[in-house]
């Protein structure tokens, strides 16, 4: 997979990359990622990158030529990317179904914002989807492009070592994850459910389904609707009600 990062803090953006399977799956050549400095775009000998906005108001708005350089470079250097993403609070809800699909994609472009915003021509003519991490504000876009490089990473195959632990993840089938112990099986006086230390795997793999199951009903009940659930999945929830 290729990802390139337009960013003014491309040394944030490195600093994230650089540790865990992400890192490790840069080293092994899985991911082929660039972060580009996006002052190294502009014309003026100051780099600027942003400018008061049109009509007035607080803050800074970032200017949409530096933008438009960046993308013809990598587009000259590093090919036409499939999907130029947006990091924005009014994009789409990102999901582990949303960084499944990101995952089939080959060539992805983040576009990470600061101050204000971005000129609005780079969203017309530039991106080609926005994503929100949350509903709430960052400083820029750099720490959720980190969160989405992340998550979609983790579903290419190769990078993370142990896959069965991807399918296993939270999200991954609509349910939060089971609980997971090691070892000791007793600490200050709280001890291992004691089927995990029978041995018996079936009873192993119940216990899991029906922990996942009990608290994705506790805690987030709203996404039952979507999961998918086996029969004796469903028919422990009919009974738990």
């Amino acid at each position: 997979m290729k990802i390139d990062v337009i960013t003014i803090f491309p040394r944030m953006v490195e600093a994230g990359l650089a540790e865990g399977v992400v890192g490790r799956a840069r080293t092994a050549g899985i991911l082929d990622i660039v972060v580009h400095n996006l002052r190294d775009f502009t014309s003026d000998r100051h780099h600027v990158v942003d400018d008061v906005p049109f009509g007035g108001g607080p803050g800074m708005v970032m200017k949409a030529e530096p933008f438009f350089a960046a993308l013809a470079a990598i587009r000259e250097h590093r090919g036409s990317p499939d999907a130029v993403v947006l990091l924005t609070p009014a994009g789409e809800r990102f999901t582990q179904p949303g960084a499944r699909r990101l995952a089939g994609i080959a060539h992805l472009v983040f576009l990470c914002g600061r101050y204000e915003g971005i000129d609005e021509r780079v969203r017309d003519a530039l991106a080609t989807e926005e994503i929100s991490i949350g509903d709430y504000v960052l400083s820029g876009g750099e720490v959720p492009a980190l969160a989405v490089i992340d998550a979609v990473a983790r579903l290419v195959p190769g990078v993370v070592g142990d896959e069965q632990s991807v399918a296993a993840d939270s999200f991954t089938r609509g349910l939060l994850d089971y609980p997971h112990y090691t070892r000791p099986a007793e600490f200050d006086g709280r001890k291992v459910p004691e089927v995990l230390l029978s041995g018996h795997h079936g009873e192993i793999r119940r216990w899991r389904r029906e922990t996942a199951l009990q608290r994705t009903v506790n805690r987030r009940p709203d996404l039952l609707a979507g999961a998918t659930l086996d029969a004796d999945e469903r028919e422990w929830l009919k009974r738990s009600k």
